[in-house]
């Protein structure tokens, strides 16, 4: 989407820290330094305020920031953390993403001759889009040696295990539109966007998008470059 959107914005893309090509954690992981490491991005950038969008953790962080004052508008898209306070469903999620690092290490000595058939594509790809063969092979493969490189995702999970996940909505008052996939895999609609959708952001502008799965960005790219599109015009 980097293309379409840079058309009409300055944009910042920063790896989070701890993933594959980010900043490097230091000391303890805490439930805010994801959020920290992205507003020194903005900060470093010259970003006081932005529009800003993120997908499934991004989604979360963006809420996040906007929480922080940073934010002129946010587009969310299966945001992370809306589940119920009682639902203990993330955590099967969090075991999938987990047993997914393990694949993608395996896998990634092969990634070229696995993701050169569609076949190869379509299980690389089946838990995050529901159309995938537009997907180039390089960005599959580029996508799972990020996986198979992101060296402290154990940590990581471990500790959005027990992660508060608590927002304070009330100090969002900049514009958001939250999509969602109908087919999202990963964080299913009926119970991943409860929260979101009850107590902390009711008001928001909400789209469901028919037939899509957990990434719009990669399953439907124009489509999704201009939900963000249309909102920050």
């Amino acid at each position: 989407m980097l293309p379409a959107l840079k058309r009409y914005h300055d944009v910042l893309a920063p790896t989070f820290a701890g993933h594959a090509g980010g900043p490097p954690i230091d000391g303890e992981i805490a439930d805010s330094f994801l959020a920290d490491a992205v507003e020194c991005a903005m900060d470093e950038a010259g970003f006081d305020a932005a529009h800003i969008v993120g997908s499934s953790l991004g989604g979360w962080l963006a809420l996040q920031l906007a929480a922080r004052g940073r934010a002129r508008t946010v587009v969310a898209f299966a945001p992370a953390g809306g589940w119920a306070e009682d639902d203990g469903s993330f955590r099967r999620t969090l075991g999938l993403q987990s047993a997914m690092v393990q694949y993608a290490r395996s896998a990634a000595p092969q990634a070229t001759s696995l993701l050169g058939t569609p076949e190869g594509r379509r299980r690389a790809t089946q838990l995050i889009t529901t159309n995938f063969e537009h997907i180039p092979a390089d960005l599959l493969a580029h996508q799972m040696l990020g996986v198979a490189g992101c060296t402290t995702a154990g940590p990581l999970i471990e500790h959005a295990l027990g992660q508060q996940w608590a927002l304070d909505a009330e100090k969002i008052t900049c514009p958001v539109r939250i999509a969602w996939g109908t087919q999202d895999a990963l964080l299913p609609l009926d119970w991943a966007a409860t929260r979101f959708r009850y107590e902390w952001l009711p008001s928001a502008d909400w789209i469901e998008l028919d037939g899509v799965g957990h990434c719009p960005q990669l399953d439907i790219p124009l489509e999704t470059a201009e939900l963000i599109r249309g909102f920050t015009r």
